[in-house]
């Protein structure tokens, strides 16, 4: 069902002109399993990353709410997301994830990219992971069209990855170290995003 769906989305937003145009592809490791940290500023960024990635599939790492969302909620369970629930997180934070990463498959987790207390859980959540699996990170960053209004109006998108790395440091320190250097890439990818966009 991924394959069926991915196409379909890709043929929606090249039609609509809203398929994002990638840079720095050359980052992603050419197999294993990794995680994919992006930023998040709706829901087009989450197809436009499936659909780039694809034919691997990203097994999206999504809030739980997002499921009971009529048609949203198909969607994101047919792009493999798989649910968590912020409020009262178990183990299936890092169970799941890790599992997935142990398979080789890929962890999609979409940091808000802002400086809120949720921004910062969700971020230290992706190093965790990556910490404990002993995973490669790839950061990377979205611009451009967020809903269907943008789409309509042929929003254009941007993507672009970072370097991967691993999160070297040991327990919570390591952790709170490894944040703030995804929270860095972030911003840096962004930046130079907006630089490249510009610049055209």
């Amino acid at each position: 069902m991924y394959k069926f769906a991915a196409n379909v989305v890709k043929v929606l937003l090249k039609l609509m002109g809203s398929k994002a145009r990638v840079y720095g592809e050359e980052n992603l490791p050419k197999d294993g399993g990794f995680i994919i940290a992006c930023t998040h500023t709706g829901y087009v960024d989450i197809l436009n990353l499936g659909v780039a990635m694809y034919p691997r599939e990203v097994h999206f790492m999504a809030k739980k709410q997002l499921f009971d969302m009529k048609g949203l909620g198909w969607l994101v369970k047919h792009l493999n997301a798989f649910p968590v629930d912020r409020d009262n997180p178990g183990p299936s934070v890092i169970k799941i994830p890790s599992q997935l990463l142990k398979e080789g498959k890929i962890v999609g987790i979409f940091p808000s990219g802002t400086r809120n207390a949720e921004g910062t859980d969700l971020k230290q959540g992706a190093i965790t992971i990556a910490q404990l699996a002993k995973a490669q990170i790839v950061p990377a960053a979205y611009v451009g069209a967020r809903n269907a209004g943008d789409v309509l109006k042929r929003g254009k998108g941007y993507l672009i990855y970072g370097e991967p790395f691993y999160v070297t440091g040991k327990g919570k320190e390591g952790r709170e170290q490894f944040t703030q250097h995804l929270e860095h890439q972030l911003q840096a990818l962004t930046e130079e995003l907006q630089q490249r966009i510009t610049a055209k």
